[in-house]
């Protein structure tokens, strides 16, 4: 396993296409969930949650999918609707992770979104941690009504991302990164 900050400098995105078999085990799945869980999260809310869709669940739950495809679009072609009914098929494994951040007394919901998505990118560094390839993404589904409610999210809750997990295919490459100096900046005391 490589070191934190080789780990870190390393990590890429895959296309879920280029994810294949095998999958996370049980095992895997319960540290990678684990992991997941151990961001910062104020008031101890857990403004998160995550669902698994694994073997042939992915398409029942691009059944779905294609079906508020349908709804959208009622000329789209069978070719179009197999492509939707095989979102959550491209790779072995998907977590999506939801969030429950909303409303609070104490808490503002800013730093409950904050932590949903460091939830999801812990998800992401953990699979290429035990070796596995990522990709964090949502596409237009994650942002339908009919989609999200067949899925089983409540009124209040929102998709943060599809975590496509799985073998990587080949080694990913880089992309270009922003120059540290477009990116960065030092406060520095004014004197006026």
């Amino acid at each position: 396993m490589p070191d934190a900050l080789e780990l870190l400098r390393t990590r890429r995105s895959l296309k879920p296409i280029e994810l294949v078999g095998p999958a996370p085990s049980a095992a895997e799945i319960e540290t990678l969930l684990t992991i997941a869980s151990r961001v910062p999260d104020h008031g101890k809310l857990a403004p998160w949650r995550f669902i698994l869709f694994e073997g042939e669940a992915r398409l029942a739950a691009g059944e779905a999918i294609a079906a508020a495809f349908r709804a959208k679009y009622p000329e789209a072609k069978p070719d179009q609707l197999d492509y939707e009914r095989k979102r959550l098929a491209r790779a072995p494994l998907v977590i999506a992770v939801v969030s429950r951040a909303g409303p609070h007394v104490k808490i503002p919901e800013w730093e409950q979104v904050l932590s949903v998505g460091a939830a999801a990118m812990s998800l992401v560094l953990a699979a290429h941690a035990l070796g596995y390839g990522a990709n964090w993404i949502t596409e237009w589904y994650a942002y339908d009504r009919r989609v999200l409610d067949a899925l089983g999210l409540k009124d209040n809750e929102k998709v943060a991302g599809f975590i496509h997990i799985g073998t990587p295919k080949h080694a990913p490459e880089d992309r270009p990164r922003p120059a540290l100096a477009e990116i960065a900046t030092r406060f520095e005391e004014r004197h006026d």
